[in-house]
């Protein structure tokens, strides 16, 4: 029985591979630049924090609107990077703006934080190669 199930999760993954492989990936221009215009690297701030986006080279469009050179943003809170060849997930550390906002208000924990941007094309899959800005850290006040 152990062996069956062992067999049965090694087809699972080597299948759940195989797909990830085949996922498109949307080329981004390789001058393409995203980044955070506020807060600054480092700042001292309060909750809830206003983080406003930066892209030079690309366009923002929703997420669901397939568009040559365009992709909508992600912000990764106290993350690293997810894997770049799947859609990146939806949870608390990887919040979507699919709607292609470029500004979010987010409300943070006392204590220091995180924060970079990923672009992701209509799939939420990010570009090759992918568009990224620098991460910066913030501490939040009580």
């Amino acid at each position: 029985m152990t062996k069956r199930i062992l067999l049965l999760l090694l087809s699972a993954v080597s299948i759940a591979t195989a797909l990830a492989a085949e996922l498109p990936r949307s080329k981004a221009p390789a001058d393409a630049e995203l980044y955070i215009i506020s807060p600054k690297d480092g700042e001292a701030v309060t909750s809830p924090v206003t983080v406003r986006f930066g892209l030079r080279g690309m366009g923002i469009a929703p997420a669901g609107v397939a568009m040559e050179n365009t992709g909508h943003h992600h912000l990764l809170i106290d993350a690293e990077s997810p894997a770049f060849d799947r859609p990146i997930p939806a949870d608390a550390n990887h919040v979507h703006f699919g709607k292609g906002q470029t500004e979010a208000v987010i409300t943070l924990a006392p204590g220091q934080h995180r924060l970079q941007l990923l672009l992701a094309d209509h799939l939420h899959i990010p570009h090759d190669p992918p568009v990224t800005s620098k991460p910066i850290t913030i501490t939040v006040s009580p």
